[in-house]
């Protein structure tokens, strides 16, 4: 009887719960519980399996650039990273609130490793989250108008909770890329939010944006209500760079 049980389980995709069974019938645990303790270790069991299987869904349809934690963020003196600040982010709040964070800083400081890990951290509360190269990102939706998917293809960047444009502002602007970015941007005001790093101070986004009437429309939506982090101190590649040949050299 335990094995037909087992097995529809499995068959209804019952995997916590499955696994939990199989385990107390192994172990010799089942005379241990009353019925309630039991149903509730199984129903428990297939909850946070569940929960699980759904974290690393997000995790991998996010296509994150690092395998980024929050526990793994360096706030060094000179760094100008405030862990209060980051900690206050970590509670998903500005997600709730459709509010953006702006990340800038010299090449090599961690400004992509600390969008990544709020956005990993985002999707263990259960939030979906996308990454993106920002040139890459242009490139794929200029292909999508002249396929026909783009609309396809921006009502899945519509339902994301958090979109992540990671090195934002490394070349001028086309029309196209802007008419792209206003698309997006207009999607998300005020009802979810965006990760943007850049290398380039927020002040020099008008000027990589161009065109002055959509540069203040897009910028006006980014900036608004935004919680800004600029990010200093040395390349920390460089710093790993640095590490890695004194131990050599030892």
């Amino acid at each position: 009887m335990n094995e037909v049980t087992l097995e529809k389980m499995r068959s209804m995709k019952f995997y916590g719960m499955h696994n939990a069974f199989k385990t107390a019938i192994e172990t010799g645990r089942m005379d241990g519980y009353t019925i309630d303790e039991f149903v509730c270790l199984l129903v428990d069991s297939e909850h946070d399996d569940r929960q699980t299987r759904k974290i690393n869904r997000h995790i991998t349809n996010a296509r994150f650039r690092y395998n980024a934690e929050l526990e793994k963020i360096n706030y060094d003196q000179d760094r100008n990273l405030d862990k209060n600040k980051v900690m206050r982010l970590a509670d998903c709040s500005f997600i709730k609130n459709g509010e953006n964070i702006l990340i800038t800083g010299s090449t090599g400081v961690g400004k992509s490793f600390l969008a990544s890990a709020l956005g990993h951290h985002a999707c263990s509360e259960g939030y979906r989250v996308l990454y993106f190269n920002t040139a890459k990102m242009f490139a794929k939706m200029k292909m999508a108008k002249a396929d026909a998917s783009y609309i396809k293809d921006m009502a899945k960047v519509e339902r994301q909770h958090v979109v992540i444009l990671d090195d934002f502002g490394l070349q001028p602007m086309d029309n196209q890329a802007r008419l792209i970015l206003m698309d997006m941007v207009e999607d998300r005001h005020a009802k979810s939010s965006m990760i943007i790093t850049s290398q380039l101070p927020i002040e020099s986004w008008y000027d990589v944006i161009g065109e002055k009437t959509l540069a203040d429309a897009i910028m006006d939506r980014i900036v608004h209500n935004s919680h800004q982090l600029n990010l200093k101190g040395e390349s920390m590649r460089k710093t790993r760079s640095k590490i890695s040949q004194q131990e050599m050299s030892k």
